[in-house]
């Protein structure tokens, strides 16, 4: 790996990093006034279209089951989700919001809305905002080709080293290690 692919890796992470922080920021505060969280707003989220599997909605979200587990069993004991039965696995049970876990994500439409439009225009229109989503596809695609060891250039070696966060003496760090 040449030093401009690990200098751009860690780019991206940070770029990544910081969206991610960023996004979760405001998703909580678009999700506060309809009483939910952005946790709660992702997981509900997901079973809008149609009742998922727990591992389902992880799978989607790209987060970890147990965390969406806890989310479910919250949006269930508030009433805003139901467990249903799942025809494809009799322990593994769907959920599906309720009529009153609806009505919360249609209280944050407006919020979102608003954000899409600031978003699209701050980033110089729709081909932009649109291009900026392909681009952030493009990465996850990746990323989970070379998780799945889908791809030639992904070695077992690299791949566990990327996954563990193992670097070699050739490797930089992710983020910024100094004390300032």
């Amino acid at each position: 790996m040449s030093r401009d692919q690990q200098d751009a890796l860690s780019r991206t992470a940070l770029a990544v990093f910081h969206l991610n922080g960023r996004l979760l920021a405001v998703s909580e505060r678009l999700a506060e006034p309809a009483g939910l969280t952005a946790a709660w707003w992702q997981v509900l989220g997901a079973v809008l279209p149609e009742p998922l599997s727990v591992a389902g909605i992880a799978r989607a979200m790209g987060i970890t089951r147990q965390s969406v587990q806890r989310v479910a069993d919250l949006l269930v004991a508030r009433e805003l989700a139901v467990y249903a039965p799942n025809p494809a696995h009799r322990r593994a049970k769907l959920l599906a919001p309720t009529p009153e876990g609806r009505a919360a994500i249609r209280r944050i439409d407006p919020g979102h809305a608003e954000l899409a439009r600031r978003l699209t225009h701050t980033l110089g229109g729709q081909e932009a905002f649109d291009e900026t989503v392909r681009a952030l596809e493009r990465l996850s695609r990746a990323l989970d080709a070379i998780d799945a060891g889908d791809t030639a250039d992904a070695t077992a070696d690299g791949a566990d080293a990327f996954r563990t966060g193992a670097t070699d003496d050739r490797a930089a760090p992710a983020g910024d290690t100094s004390d300032s």
